[in-house]
């Protein structure tokens, strides 16, 4: 719970041994005390002690391909982001930001806990790279749109505006592939600068998504 708090001062207050309290006041329980979950079990109803369960692994040196069902980040406790983000599309739009990416197109993203202003800086080190990494990087997927992740029931996080897609020319996904023999072509140097600012990549998970980014520095060992 320590993370949490560190990465999302702005929220939260404190925490004791299974509770998490928020400067509102709102109190959210850590375990909810079922054990032996299957991963589909913490995927479909996690609390959040099963989102911090696995340990993300930034730079180079992760286990690749991912271990069967590794997959920090992926296990979401909704109701958690539902409250910093917002809880509908309406209420986290109004703190949308236009973000110019590296292309020179605009993305929306949220200002809520800095993540607009960590892609800013992101952005700025993606344009140092030498010019054969830009092709990875234009014509970017897409940010914000409230939606649930396919064949789920379970929002994604682009449902925030806290998630970042690049390009899909270049991009694996193992729905689209059909199977989960791991399959990447991102450079880890374009994966190293986004985790120096707080996201993960969907590239380190068994249900791979080479082009997907998101805004979790609670998942991230060393926060900028």
């Amino acid at each position: 719970m320590q993370r949490l708090l560190k990465a999302y001062p702005d929220f939260l207050d404190s925490a004791d041994r299974n509770n998490l309290y928020w400067k509102d006041g709102t109190v959210m329980v850590y375990d909810d005390g079922i054990t032996d979950k299957t991963h589909d079990e913490k995927l479909e109803d996690p609390d959040l002690e099963d989102m911090l369960s696995q340990e993300y692994t930034a730079g180079p040196d992760w286990s690749e391909p991912p271990a069967e069902n590794f997959e920090p980040g992926r296990i979401r406790y909704e109701p958690f982001f539902l409250k910093m983000y917002g809880n509908s599309s309406g209420e986290v739009s109004q703190h949308l930001e236009s973000i110019t990416w590296v292309d020179g197109s605009e993305l929306a993203f949220s200002n809520v806990n800095g993540a607009a202003d960590k892609l800013r800086l992101v952005i700025k080190e993606l344009n140092e790279l030498p010019s054969e990494y830009q092709k990875y990087l234009k014509n970017p997927g897409g940010t914000f749109v409230w939606r649930n992740i396919a064949g789920t029931d379970r929002l994604s996080n682009h449902s925030f505006g806290t998630a970042l897609d690049i390009n899909t020319k270049y991009s694996d996904y193992w729905k689209w592939n059909k199977n989960l023999k791991y399959v990447n072509r991102i450079p880890i140097e374009i994966v190293e600068i986004f985790e120096k600012y707080g996201f993960i990549w969907g590239g380190k998970w068994y249900h791979y998504d080479t082009m997907h980014f998101e805004f979790r520095p609670e998942l991230i060992t060393s926060v900028p």
